[in-house]
């Protein structure tokens, strides 16, 4: 048996009447089997069988009481119905109606290799299950299609696709097919012609649109494929993340095309006159309304945000200094104009991958018509919000569906589809009728299951549930298993109970890393409550319950808290809310304190359950693997104990003690297991690959030390003021980031969410792995440009460049600095400065950055009128004002030039000194012939 020296967490579940427990003195491993399964299931186990050893084998009892079903939101207006369900569409990615016809257009997703992307036509009404061919392109991934204005004369199409497929370098284009005016309407051979063309290796965008004014619009990613690597959100001088503003018709001199006079970028030095709007990540989606000119897209996030923008001339949406609305890379230079925050935001606990929609007109849906309607392609959900051109009259969610959604069309009638990736056209209806909808709801999103929205009375009360026999006693209903973790997450000072309900005999998928699979209508409930004056559970406090469910193969968080008189526990709205709390505090007046505590809204919750993380988290290896202790005391294996009575759907296999966590504040064990215990159990949820953390760290317990990119890391968003910061600095927690994130309340805390406490045990542990951790070889010396003289003369010839790009990335350099067409954007681009500068230069300006400081990359330094001192980059200036960005600060100051007394250069480089003092002579040589080598490289 695994005691791994936690420390217990009682549970109130009690043995049924009759449930057998082994025969005293049996041994074995069959004998130790069966105990841990009548020891952690006894509240979900009739009477025993005997074996033929004597020992007892308890039979699992269905959890029969659930009543967790459905949602406590109302009903959602719209459902979804198959569309031409006799036509057969395998992966279909994009839907138009064909201009003059019957016809719609589909893209069928493609590009592997024997697998060309297709576009086929379906007559609307027709009875043949048989997509008529439109166009084959092989070795190109087709995004979308649009029609010219004068399609019906002049047959010309628009093809925006990327390719070469499987190629390391790769490119968008857009380009024009003809088609035949007369039949069979086909695409006259070799009428291609490719008008724009650019570099793509990633996000590539792919939306077009003709606008009333006649023009192509169309929609660029930033090229790349994680945290914008090409640093080209923020720039106008190239086509990447933005929207593109083309005349197809009145080309200019040496291009296929003609750039409008009136788009916003002609004319300025550098720019790419091509450009409507930039600062988009991936827009996955454009639509022009026909009737108000409006151009929408849809934006995929990163990390944390999808966004919907009303795209206007000239707006940056800010990536990747921003995510959506919300800081991303603060210390990113800024494009020409400022940052305008997106139309419609959603939480990746909503939306994972935004699918960007269309304006509805032809009035089937009275309701919606002139809204922009758009979804998400991970969760099926649909929301429609109308802006009247000044404002959002409203914004709201409309349907809730199973589909893979990429894109969304509107028919030659008018009707709402959308395409599913799973397979086949679906159309958006009323549920209750909206006009042409005829109220009723066919296939998917019939308004069953949590997505249906109000059609069972879901329980707005805990002891409604169905998980509880009594909510007063905490005592777990027949069938619903309590269970204890290894490494409990903060909850603000509380303590937990937890457990399990699994309907019927559903059965739990294992999984080695990271959150099992749970079955729909699976239940997992998490009870807060703070411990008494002596630390015991005599005369606690419960704060609050946390349920998650899973309905529909989707995930939902709901929260209760615990009234008065602590019998049950009502539901909180949606939004969530704060309150105060009461604790028992032996030191506080009347033994009693107040405490703040945040009821986490629905989003919140899912914020941490999210999909990376596989939504469940204490139901894992890492946090299961371990004894459960029922009042009593009696101990054995949780995770042996489950498969002995049946609950997983295959039995998973054995685990090795050494990869669970402990408990992060028993001594017993060695403080480096502790430390990454805490962090996997609080921070990990977030901190894996493709999570909800944008910093490169990895922090899940089973990560091997050299991958988790955190320790002797430098921030790539922000120092908060530390000197010499590092994520996690070797023997200096004064250095440490994320020492400094895990102490405070407010910006930049964490755990982000929910939390309004510091957990001072968790700070002093985490302080105490930093410090311990070897800082390496210690600092080399502070080194002066006289340490190397008669050193610099060969560089590059004999020295290694790749050892000093290692050295670039170690020491942050590339935080600030491109080079290679990677990096940060704050201070100049290094690709060619061993063109510009010879190697004595270079480790000048490394040793003694403040010696010479370019205009501009220097800080200004403004002193007002009032007295105030400011130091930052200056953003802006028109009208009179001076739009300042102080060092570290989150948001600009406006000033007034009026107000301003004193404005110089400040002496002191941005660029910290005493980077490269952790390195020693070779390596600063190396890295100065990296840098030398320049376009040699």
């Amino acid at each position: 048996m695994i005691h791994d020296g936690e420390r217990p967490v009682m549970q109130r579940g009690l043995p049924r009447a009759g449930a057998s427990l082994p025969r005293p003195g049996a041994t074995g491993p069959r004998a130790m089997a069966a105990c841990a399964a009548a020891v952690l299931i006894a509240s979900s186990t009739t009477a025993s069988e005997s074996t033929a050893s004597g020992a007892a084998s308890p039979r699992r009892v269905p959890w029969t009481t659930s009543r967790v079903v459905g949602t406590p939101d109302p009903p959602l207006p719209f459902v979804t119905r198959p569309y031409l369900p006799h036509v057969e569409l395998k992966n279909p990615v994009f839907v138009i109606a064909e201009p003059g016809t019957r016809h719609l257009a589909v893209v069928l997703q493609g590009g592997d290799p024997g697998r060309p992307s297709r576009v086929v036509r379906i007559q609307e009404g027709q009875s043949s299950s048989s997509p008529e061919p439109f166009l084959e392109i092989p070795g190109r991934l087709v995004y979308g299609v649009a029609f010219h204005p004068g399609y019906a004369t002049n047959g010309f199409a628009f093809v925006f696709s990327n390719g070469r497929t499987g190629e390391p370098e790769r490119t968008n284009q857009i380009q024009r097919v003809t088609v035949q005016r007369q039949p069979p309407w086909a695409v006259v051979p070799g009428s291609e012609r490719v008008l724009i063309e650019w570099r793509s290796g990633g996000h590539d965008g792919g939306g077009m649109g003709f606008g009333p004014d006649g023009l192509l619009y169309a929609s660029t990613g930033d090229g790349s494929n994680d945290s914008d690597t090409w640093d080209s959100g923020q720039t106008v001088d190239d086509l990447l993340g933005a929207v593109l503003r083309i005349d197809v018709d009145r080309p200019d001199p040496g291009r296929a095309y003609g750039i409008p006079r009136d788009n916003p970028f002609v004319g300025l030095p550098g720019a790419r006159g091509e450009l409507w709007a930039y600062g988009l990540r991936n827009p996955w989606r454009l639509a022009v309304d026909p009737v108000s000119g409006q151009v929408w897209v849809g934006n995929n996030g990163q990390d944390l945000w999808e966004t919907a923008h009303l795209v206007r001339r000239g707006e940056n949406y800010g990536w990747s200094v921003f995510e959506g609305s919300h800081l991303f890379y603060r210390n990113r230079r800024r494009g020409p104009t400022p940052v305008v925050p997106p139309t419609f935001e959603h939480h990746h606990s909503e939306a994972r991958s935004l699918t960007g929609g269309v304006v509805v007109r032809g009035g089937r849906l009275p309701s919606l018509e002139g809204a922009y309607v758009y979804g998400d392609h991970s969760t099926g959900r649909i929301w429609a919000g109308l802006h009247d051109g000044s404002r959002v009259a409203w914004h709201r969610e409309i349907a809730a569906t199973p589909h893979l959604i990429t894109s969304f069309g509107l028919s030659h009638a008018g009707e709402l589809l959308l395409t599913d990736l799973g397979g086949g056209l679906h159309q958006v209806v009323a549920a209750k009728g909206d006009g042409g909808g005829d109220g009723t709801s066919h296939g998917s999103g019939n308004g069953m299951g949590a997505h249906g929205r109000g059609t069972a009375a879901f329980p707005r009360r805990l002891s409604e549930t169905g998980v509880f026999a009594s909510t007063r006693d905490l005592a777990p209903a027949p069938g619903v298993l309590a269970y204890s973790v290894n490494a409990p997450g903060w909850a603000d000072g509380a303590e937990a109970d937890r457990l399990l309900g699994l309907p019927g005999d559903s059965r739990i998928t294992h999984a080695e890393h990271r959150g099992w699979g749970l079955p729909d209508g699976a239940v997992v409930v998490q009870t807060l409550w703070f411990p008494g004056a002596d630390g015991s559970r005599a005369r606690s406090r419960r704060v609050e319950s946390r349920l998650l469910t899973r309905q529909d193969g989707r995930w939902a968080g709901y929260s209760y808290r615990w009234n008065a008189d602590q019998t049950d526990a009502d539901l909180v709205p949606a939004a969530g809310m704060d309150a105060e709390v009461e604790r028992a505090d032996a030191d506080a007046p009347g033994g009693l304190r107040r405490q703040r505590w945040r009821f986490p809204s629905r989003s919140d919750c899912l914020g941490c359950h999210s999909r990376a993380a596989g939504f469940v988290l204490g139901l894992s290896d890492v946090q299961m693997l371990r004894d459960h202790v029922q009042p009593g005391g009696r101990a054995a294996p949780q995770i042996q104990a489950l498969a002995v009575a049946g609950f997983f759907a295959d039995p998973p296999p054995k685990a090795a003690p050494k990869t669970a966590l402990v408990d992060p504040f028993n001594p017993a064990f060695e403080v480096e297991r502790r430390a990454r215990s805490y962090l996997h159990a609080n921070c990990a949820p977030c901190h894996v690959e493709a999570g909800g953390g944008n910093a490169r760290m990895q922090l899940e317990f089973v990560t091997a030390r050299d991958r988790m990119e955190v320790i002797g890391a430098r921030p790539q968003h922000d120092t908060f003021g530390l000197r010499d910061a590092m994520l996690v600095a070797p023997g200096a927690p004064d250095r440490s980031v994320l020492l400094h994130r895990v102490s405070t309340r407010g910006r930049g805390q964490m755990p982000p969410l929910v939390s309004q406490s510091v957990d001072a045990r968790a700070v002093a542990l985490l302080r105490e792995w930093i410090a311990r951790l070897d800082p390496g070889p210690a600092t080399a010396r502070a080194w002066k440009t006289s340490d190397f003289a008669g050193d610099l003369g060969s560089l590059p010839g004999g020295r290694s460049p790749s050892a000093g790009k290692a050295s670039f990335k170690k020491v942050g350099c590339n935080q600030c600095h491109r080079i290679e067409g990677e990096g940060g954007s704050v201070g100049p681009d290094l690709s060619h400065v061993g063109q510009r500068s010879n190697a004595a230069a270079i480790l000048e300006s490394i040793l003694d950055p403040s010696r010479v400081i370019a205009p501009e990359h220097a800080l200004a330094e403004i002193e007002t009128v009032s007295g105030e001192t400011w130091v930052g980059r200056v953003e802006s200036e028109s009208n009179g004002t001076v739009v300042l960005r102080p060092v570290g600060a989150d948001e600009p100051v406006v000033l007034k030039a009026g107000d301003i007394r004193v404005r110089r250069v400040h002496p002191v480089s941005g660029m910290p000194e005493g980077m490269v003092n952790g390195l020693a002579k070779d390596e600063v040589l190396d890295l100065v012939a990296y840098l030398t080598a320049g376009s040699a490289r």
